[in-house]
């Protein structure tokens, strides 16, 4: 048995290296280097404005890839606008004054308040207390025309992606429960208040739930012994006091580009495996020592985003046996914003989704490799490191676990609906300086930029991504995973 083992083995390792072998002849015969480093130059160009998805530019930057899914004959998915899946946003500018008192304490936006969302408001209001303010902590609590205070986050949900999507499912359910606003008490000694203050003391964008209404008034308040929400709690201070004034809010539309690459196989044509990249960048910022503010974002993110459409380029002209779905995010920047709402509003049954190989990027410092984060948790690691090995490079796993990368990128948003999601990354073996210096800065552009590595990367992605696609089983999570059994429901696997 042995013997007939190692024989099969061994004719497997043949037919993938075969495979392969073909699978790289026919990219490199497609390939042009000049156009795709023509379109990396344009997408990290100054004339983008650093593609912020509250600017007007990155709707150019949406046109330009749209193009481009056209030009190379990739269709446009039924129920998209075109090549656009339309989201309702709300943008969110800070208030010109905010301060809240609360007994003896008095908070002060920017300092130890965040007033995130909804209308200005003045006046002395009764406090609520609810746990984290999800659905099964307002039994039997009468919240009309209150306050709700709550945790912030939920049990589980910590990560910094987590605290705005549960704080925006939160604030529409107290809203719904008649409540007058929410306060979340910020309780996380895992990401500093000043980062987070620094962050989020500026206009914010949402996805708006519920679009032609208001919010109610949604607030961040620093407590990180608990002393506050304990003393609502026991009954010691009952009301607060609100000054929230020029507080405004307007509502514009962003733009997911997507686009479809039909299968050749009559069954596994319903198959889909989604290649995504965001497209969005942080815009223009505070000026660097040379005097540049504007964040072109070549390596976070217009290096995936060209890799979208060399996809649509080579799979229009190779299509694989399942059907490729191409999308590109917006609003990665602002927490994720794009792959969720298609995560919530699928164009496609997110069950006939059976891989989602993602690019995000924040730099790279080893080109001889590509850093996969997600390596070792799905059963179709061999054929992504078979895909870069074609091209000589090396695909390793997330060599900094502590930066929770994986958490942090469009992939977790279909990994938590039960979809294989690991982030294809350009090579690092570090969270390093090499790597900082570029990350959301002035200095991401094409120009310094090791563009030898740019096509070897291109390329192994498409590879990796084909031979997903031919491949003769569905991709699985690993045994253990997180995900699995979340995956197992997603597609009535018993």
């Amino acid at each position: 048995m042995n013997i007939k083992f190692s024989l099969l083995f061994l004719m497997l390792l043949l037919w993938s290296a075969a495979y392969c072998q073909q699978g790289k002849q026919a990219i490199e015969a497609n390939f042009n280097e000049r156009e795709s480093i023509s379109h990396f130059r344009f997408l990290a160009s100054d004339e983008l404005m650093g593609r912020d998805p509250i600017r007007p530019e990155i709707d150019a930057a949406a046109r330009y890839i749209a193009e481009q899914f056209w030009k190379y004959g990739a269709q446009e998915i039924e129920g998209a606008n075109g090549y656009y899946q339309n989201i309702p946003f709300r943008l969110s500018y800070p208030p010109s004054k905010g301060m809240v008192n609360l007994g003896e304490n008095e908070f002060t936006q920017g300092e130890d308040l965040l007033v995130l969302d909804g209308p200005s408001l003045e006046g002395s209001f009764e406090l609520v207390v609810l746990g984290y303010g999800l659905e099964n902590d307002y039994a039997g609590k009468d919240v009309q025309g209150k306050i709700v205070v709550t945790n912030v986050g939920a049990p589980n949900r910590l990560s910094p992606s987590d605290l705005f999507a549960v704080g925006r499912e939160k604030t529409a359910l107290a809203k719904a429960k008649g409540a007058a606003g929410i306060i979340e008490m910020y309780n996380v000694p895992t990401v500093p208040w000043a980062l987070v203050s620094n962050f989020l003391n500026r206009t914010q964008l949402t996805v708006d739930t519920n679009p032609g209404t208001e919010s109610i008034p949604y607030i961040w308040l620093r407590d990180l012994s608990n002393n506050h929400i304990n003393a609502i709690g026991k009954g010691d201070i009952t009301k607060a006091a609100f000054q929230i004034e020029g507080k405004l809010n307007r509502s514009i539309i962003g733009k997911n580009v997507v686009a479809l690459i039909e299968g050749t196989d009559p069954e596994l044509k319903n198959e889909y495996v989604m290649l995504s990249a965001h497209y969005d960048h942080v815009g223009v910022g505070r000026p660097n020592a040379e005097g540049d503010s504007i964040y072109n974002g070549a390596r976070d993110n217009a290096v995936g985003t060209v890799a979208l459409i060399n996809a649509a380029r080579y799979f229009a002209k190779h299509p694989p046996k399942r059907s490729i779905l191409i999308c590109a995010w917006t609003a990665e920047e602002k927490g994720l914003l794009g792959s969720a709402y298609f995560a919530e509003n699928p164009l496609v049954p997110l069950n006939q989704i059976i891989f989602n190989l993602n690019i995000d990027n924040a730099g790279y410092n080893d080109t001889s490799i590509v850093t996969v984060v997600g390596l070792g948790r799905t059963s179709a690691d061999h054929l992504i490191s078979d895909g870069t090995a074609a091209f000589g490079l090396e695909a390793i796993a997330d060599p900094s676990p502590e930066q929770g990368l994986y958490d942090r990128s469009d992939n977790v948003n279909f990994a938590r609906k039960g979809i294989p999601a690991p982030t294809f990354s350009l090579g690092f073996t570090a969270f390093d300086e090499e790597i900082s210096k570029h990350y959301h800065q002035p200095s991401d552009e094409v120009g310094n930029f090791d563009l030898d590595y740019a096509v070897l990367y291109w390329k192994s992605y498409l590879l990796a991504a084909e031979n997903i696609a031919n491949w003769n089983e569905k991709p699985r999570w690993n045994e253990g995973d997180k995900y699995e059994e979340v995956s197992k429901t997603l597609y009535g696997i018993k």
